[in-house]
């Protein structure tokens, strides 16, 4: 399927993440304190998390909502298991 939303913006968090990450390894590398290095860590986490977050509201503001106002009953129930399988999944990953 096309997809019909860009996350384009999404980009420059990641490499800011990737940035992150690469100084959590320079922090393990220079013995650094754990609670310093867990703290990072914890930020990183975090910043996934809005990533995840915006990526998934614009997925359900475009191509859920493009479907939802199709014609095609299949292609509105195949999003509506999709987001409840994706919900399902999140909550036995937590």
């Amino acid at each position: 399927m096309k997809q019909l939303t860009i996350h384009d913006e999404q980009l420059e968090f990641l490499k800011k993440i990737e940035g992150q990450i690469r100084g959590v390894q320079k922090m393990i590398e220079e013995r650094r304190y754990c609670i310093d290095i867990v703290t990072q860590v914890h930020s990183i986490i975090g910043a996934l998390y809005r990533v995840e977050n915006e990526i998934f509201k614009k997925h359900v503001q475009g191509c859920v909502i493009h479907s939802l106002k199709g014609k095609s009953e299949v292609e509105k129930q195949k999003k509506i298991d999709e987001i409840v399988e994706l919900i399902d999944r999140f909550r036995k990953a937590a």
